[in-house]
């Protein structure tokens, strides 16, 4: 009979500590479980994000790679036509020049070139009523031109470049004239000067090798004794040839 008593009396004091194990143990299988299930979910979300950023990852290198096919040729070349607004003398109205244009551009980096530009112009100047009875004759200007070509945006799609040229320019306002001459006319003498050409470029690419350009253009010469800043655009085709660049 004590034996049963001990035995009671031991086993209440033994249930608290019982029951705090047994919490315990609950607890830690439940915290188990959670850190399982949020594991499992990161398991299951990884391989989506992993291949959106293959995708991602595909897609820009892609990209970089034509970049590289469309503007890696050591060359391109120019072929096109323009139209220019010019002061053909003082006190005269402007002319509208219509031009042929051709440059060679040697590239040196995918962005950085340089450019060789001819390019001809021609147009009919308004000069009044006059002792010669010309009122209309026709004049030409020629230009010779160098400088720097950088493109400063590249997509597989398009490119924009800029361009500051420097050259001469030659003056063609006599000829028809009938031997009366240019100034009597009120136009420039015919001669040579300076010619300088800041432009802004756009190229839409038909393929890797050729691209239709729009440049806007702005034409400095300086005829008599006076600085003629003429605005007008160019209009052509674009061809990209040779080596690719390192």
């Amino acid at each position: 009979m004590v034996f049963i008593r001990r035995f009671v009396f031991l086993l209440a004091l033994l249930m608290p500590a019982l029951q705090a194990v047994h919490a315990e143990t609950s607890e830690s299988s439940s915290t188990s479980a959670s850190v399982d299930g949020q594991d499992q979910a990161q398991a299951a979300n990884q391989p989506q994000m992993s291949v959106q950023e293959r995708i991602r990852l595909r897609h820009q290198q892609r990209e970089a790679q034509t970049i590289r096919d469309t503007y890696s040729p050591e060359w391109e070349a120019f072929l096109g036509t323009g139209y220019l607004r010019f002061i053909p003398g003082p006190n005269k109205e402007r002319v509208a020049y219509y031009s042929w244009d051709t440059e060679l551009t040697r590239y040196l980096s995918e962005r950085l070139g340089v450019t060789a530009d001819m390019r001809g112009y021609y147009g009919t100047a308004y000069v009044g009523l006059n002792f010669a009875s010309i009122t209309r004759p026709a004049i030409s200007e020629y230009g010779m031109m160098a400088g720097p070509t950088y493109r400063v945006y590249m997509r597989p799609k398009y490119s924009i470049a800029v361009r500051a040229m420097g050259g001469t320019a030659l003056g063609n306002f006599s000829s028809d004239t009938n031997g009366f001459g240019s100034t009597a006319l009120g136009l420039y003498p015919d001669g040579w000067t300076y010619a300088l050409s800041p432009s802004l470029i756009g190229e839409a690419n038909i393929s890797p090798n050729l691209s239709l350009r729009v440049a806007g253009d702005d034409m400095v010469t300086g005829f008599g004794s006076g600085t003629q800043n003429s605005f007008g655009y160019t209009v052509g085709l674009s061809f990209r040839f040779g080596k690719k660049l390192k």
